[in-house]
């Protein structure tokens, strides 16, 4: 069976990723109003009856905007950590579960797990109580959620190279932050690792990284005022391969990729380099 993956967003302005197969979906985070995530569910063909649970990665609001309002509408169970929930919204008691990092949960109508849609949390560095992002699996298939990292730490390339598909962020660039209007001490805090990382920095994780077989990349949380998305995108199109690179965008939806059993071996070609990255780490702000 196969995977569809979609951003419904991807930005400072919200933040809210799909990942489902043809019975069950979970979202990542849900940066979106209710009714801008119900509209945009709508546009894509992909429906809010099937999401069982959603996953928020850290407290920041543009990630939990439009939690409690479509979890509460849709009768969706969250799963948050105690710490991520205390800087969150006011949840129902009974939607609300926590997660431990690297341990498995699995959600789904089915009661076989091997059936059942399979989301690991694993911790990374950012400027929240909590920070966590995912790896979403089903049948042998992983996709990455991997954003709002302050530094490509050694957890987020051992779960990179797993994915068949990754939504990575590629915040800024460098030469546009160095440059920009921000002051000093602003520019200082954007490079302490605690927040976002830049296209040269996602595309040596991806160079280092990238698995045999991963068919796509969709680069995420580009900064409005430090990055550009031909900026992002021509910086990966040398190195791309067999990988189809795409810009989750911050102003709507990306198109709903399917990722297949057949996506997933096409590609067992690629050689995966072994050269450890050096530390990654950028910018909290848009």
């Amino acid at each position: 069976m196969n995977l569809q993956i979609a951003s419904l967003n991807s930005g400072s302005n919200g933040n809210c990723y799909y990942i489902g197969n043809e019975d069950d979906a979970v979202l990542i985070d849900i940066g979106l109003s209710l009714r801008e995530t119900e509209i945009r569910m709508k546009q894509m063909g992909l429906s809010l009856q099937k999401v069982r649970a959603i996953f928020i990665s850290h407290e920041h609001t543009d990630h939990i905007r439009g939690l409690s309002t479509v979890a509460n509408k849709y009768k969706i169970p969250i799963y948050i950590t105690p710490e991520t929930a205390k800087g969150g919204p006011k949840l129902i008691r009974h939607l609300s579960n926590s997660f431990t990092e690297n341990q498995p949960i699995y959600v789904g109508r089915q009661n076989s797990a091997d059936n059942q849609i399979m989301v690991t949390p694993f911790r990374k560095e950012h400027d929240a109580a909590d920070p966590h992002s995912f790896v979403v699996s089903y049948q042998g298939i992983h996709i990455g959620v991997i954003t709002d990292i302050g530094i490509a730490c050694d957890r987020v390339s051992h779960y990179f190279q797993q994915c068949h598909a990754a939504f990575l962020e590629s915040n800024y660039d460098e030469v546009m932050l160095r440059n920009g209007r921000y002051s000093q001490p602003l520019k200082d805090r954007i490079t302490n690792g605690q927040g976002h990382i830049s296209n040269r920095q996602a595309l040596e994780l991806f160079r280092n990284y990238r698995p045999r077989n991963m068919s796509h990349l969709l680069l995420s949380h580009l900064s409005k005022e430090n990055n550009h998305p031909d900026l992002a995108l021509q910086s990966f199109l040398p190195h791309a391969n067999e990988t189809e690179v795409l810009i989750a965008s911050r102003y709507g939806p990306s198109p709903v990729i399917t990722i297949s059993p057949e996506t997933r071996h096409s590609l067992e070609h690629l050689k995966t380099k072994t050269a450890t990255p050096k530390a990654t780490q950028g910018s909290l702000f848009d």
